[in-house]
C-alpha cells in the first residue's frame, strides 16, 4: 500500500533520502524497497531516542490512533478537565494541515504542539522528536501524541512512545476491528467512544465488536466510554491511565521501559520485513519491555508484569 502512495517519506524524515542523505544510494541505483526498510530501521533508532527522553523524565507517552472523526480530540478535551488538576498534561496533536486540534487543546490550558504532515497518513518517530524541541516534558506525567485520522498505518510506526490507545467510534459500525486487523491488533486498549449513542444506533453492537477484536487473538481491554456522560463515562479511562502511569513509573525505576504493540504485518504494508522484533502480539498475555540504555540501545524482552491488560471492562 505505501509502498505506491509514499506515506513512508515524510517530512519528518525525508532528509535521509535527499541528494546527501544517509539513504541517497542504495548499492543497485535503485531506491525501491531498501530505501523503504531503511527508513523503517531510523524510525525506530529515532523512537528508541524519542523513548528514552520520555523515560528520563518520567513521561508516560500515549499514541492515540482512530479513524477520522471518532473522537479524539473531544476524549482529550475531557480528560484535561478530568484529571487536569491531578496530572500535567501535555499533547503533541498530528493532522494533514491546520492548527485546528492544537488550538482546542491550548483553550484547555495545555501545552499543545501541532505537527502538519502534509501528504503523510500517519506520524513518526522523526516528526514526534522535532516536536519535542518545542515542547518542555520537565514535569509533565502524560504525553498524549494524537495520531493522523487513519486506521492503517498509524499501527506500523513507533514513535518512542509507550502504548497504543485505538478508539472505535458507535456511528462507524461494530466491524471494524475485522476490517482493520492491524490497527487493533497493535492496540493496548480499545475505547469505544460515542456509547451515549447506542441506544440511537442500534445495529452497533458491543459485544459483537469484541468479539470481532478478540478474533484477533487481541486481549487488550475494551472500554465503552461516553465524553457526555464525565462523572461515570470516563471513570474506566482515566482509572487505566492512572494505572498505566504507576506500572510505568514502577518500570523505570526498574531501569527498564514499555514498547507499545507495533504490527509486523503493518511493517510489510510499508516495505518492510519481520525480523522476529519488531512487533508483538497480544495473544499471549505479555507485554514488551524494554531495557532502558539510552538512545539506540534498547534491548527488548518479554515481561509479563501481572498488569491490567488482558480483561475486558466492558
Amino acid at each position: 500500500m505505501c509502498d505506491t502512495c509514499g506515506c513512508n517519506i515524510t517530512p519528518g524524515n525525508e532528509q535521509l533520502v535527499r541528494p546527501g542523505g544517509r539513504h541517497e544510494h542504495t548499492p543497485d541505483g535503485r531506491a525501491a524497497v531498501e530505501v523503504l526498510e531503511s527508513l523503517l530501521g531510523e524510525n525506530d533508532h529515532q523512537a528508541a531516542h524519542n523513548r528514552a527522553h520520555f523515560d528520563a523524565r518520567g513521561v508516560l507517552a500515549l499514541n492515540l490512533m482512530s479513524s477520522p472523526g471518532a473522537g479524539k480530540t473531544s476524549l482529550l478535551e475531557a480528560t484535561i478537565e478530568a484529571l487536569g488538576d491531578e496530572l500535567r498534561i501535555a499533547v503533541i496533536e498530528g493532522d494533514l494541515e491546520t492548527e485546528n486540534d492544537a488550538e482546542r487543546i491550548r483553550a484547555k490550558g495545555v501545552p499543545a504542539i501541532q505537527i502538519a504532515t502534509g501528504s503523510a497518513c500517519h506520524l513518526d518517530a522523526h516528526m514526534v522528536h522535532d516536536a519535542l524541541h518545542r515542547l518542555d516534558l520537565d514535569g509533565i506525567d502524560l504525553l498524549f501524541i494524537e495520531n493522523v485520522g487513519n486506521l492503517v498505518c498509524p499501527a506500523s510506526f513507533d514513535l518512542g512512545h509507550h502504548r497504543n490507545v485505538t478508539l472505535l467510534s458507535v456511528p462507524e459500525g461494530d466491524d471494524k476491528p475485522a476490517k482493520y486487523p492491524v490497527m487493533f491488533r497493535a492496540a493496548d486498549l480499545v475505547l469505544l467512544s460515542k456509547a451515549d449513542l447506542l441506544p440511537v444506533l442500534d445495529d452497533f453492537d458491543p459485544i459483537r465488536a469484541e468479539a470481532y477484536l478478540r478474533g484477533l487473538a487481541s486481549v487488550a481491554p475494551f472500554m465503552p466510554l461516553s465524553i457526555r456522560d464525565t462523572a461515570d463515562g470516563l471513570a474506566p479511562w482515566l482509572d487505566w491511565l492512572r494505572a498505566e502511569l504507576r506500572a510505568q513509573r514502577e518500570r523505570i525505576a526498574r531501569g527498564n521501559s514499555a514498547r507499545p504493540g507495533l504490527q509486523p504485518d503493518g511493517a510489510l504494508l510499508h516495505g518492510g520485513h519481520h525480523d522476529g522484533g519488531h512487533g508483538h502480539s497480544h495473544g499471549d498475555h505479555e507485554h514488551h519491555e524494554v531495557h532502558s540504555g539510552g538512545p539506540g540501545h534498547a534491548q527488548g524482552r518479554r515481561h509479563a508484569d501481572g498488569h491490567a491488560h488482558g480483561h475486558s471492562h466492558g
